[in-house]
């Protein structure tokens, strides 16, 4: 049987896009084998869209490892722009169902094309600080959630942050029985932060729409950036625009590219 799929990314966080219903492969194991990067299409995992009763499109997301997970924001935009682009919609203004709730997002579209959106990805929820015992070693987070687990971490350099070693330590510690995604964040500015992110299920990847909010709210919760107005998030793969509320929702603005269109035999 020829599956064919479209290969998308926001900000190098990239995953194969499929029309069509989950439950009808083995999501999970296909999931394991396309994303391998040698001998698969090479992705951070695989999206789902399908039509929703409750929203015009429903998504589901399966990592890297097989996992699926709740919500993406930078697998949301390409969403977006899969379902403009392809005509399943001539809507600007969409509603996505996701596992962590319906979101709300709105195309930027250029020459008939979109090419970015700005999505309200609901009220993010920033824990007090957290120190965990690691290997003997305290280690002080804010978890937080944004539908998804998240521990955040600010750092002194971004760029050299323990994202390796650590990360991966943080994602199955057992403080996270579910598992975390863990973002290391330095603060340049009030307006401006550098984050490198260790994301449960896919290891280290070049953007996370999720951990971007995460790490915006639990930066305003520190004190370190204002409300309400919009955060510069630098990742490995290029900056998402974030703005917290004073009802304390996330308000995520980037970019959305496909990469190519690709079939395999299954």
């Amino acid at each position: 049987m020829q599956f064919t799929f479209t290969k998308m990314e926001g900000l190098g966080n990239d995953y194969l896009y499929v029309y069509d219903d989950p439950d009808k492969y083995d999501a999970p194991a296909l999931s394991i084998r396309l994303s391998e990067r040698h001998f698969g299409a090479g992705s951070d995992g695989m999206i789902w869209i399908a039509p929703s009763d409750q929203a015009d499109f429903k998504m589901r997301i399966f990592n890297a490892d097989g996992s699926e997970a709740m919500m993406c924001g930078n697998g949301i935009r390409c969403v977006g722009k899969y379902v403009y682009d392809h005509g399943y919609t001539d809507k600007t203004h969409l509603h996505i169902d996701t596992l962590s709730g319906i979101k709300a997002l709105d195309l930027l579209v250029e020459d008939g094309k979109a090419v970015g959106a700005t999505v309200n990805m609901g009220k993010v929820e920033v824990s007090g600080p957290k120190t965990l015992d690691v290997d003997g070693e305290a280690v002080t987070c804010r978890p937080v959630s944004v539908g998804n687990p998240h521990a955040v971490i600010f750092v002194e350099d971004g760029e050299n942050a323990p994202l390796t070693t650590l990360g991966p330590k943080v994602e199955k510690h057992p403080a996270f029985p579910d598992g975390v995604n863990t973002e290391f964040v330095q603060v340049i500015d009030r307006h401006h932060l550098r984050m490198r992110v260790w994301e449960r299920g896919s290891g280290v990847t070049l953007a996370c729409g999720t951990g971007a909010c995460a790490s915006t709210a639990a930066a305003v919760a520190e004190g370190f950036c204002p409300k309400n107005e919009d955060v510069t998030v630098t990742l490995d793969g290029g900056d998402l625009h974030i703005k917290i509320t004073d009802d304390g929702a996330a308000i995520m603005t980037g970019p959305a590219t496909t990469v190519y269109k690709g079939e395999v035999t299954l």
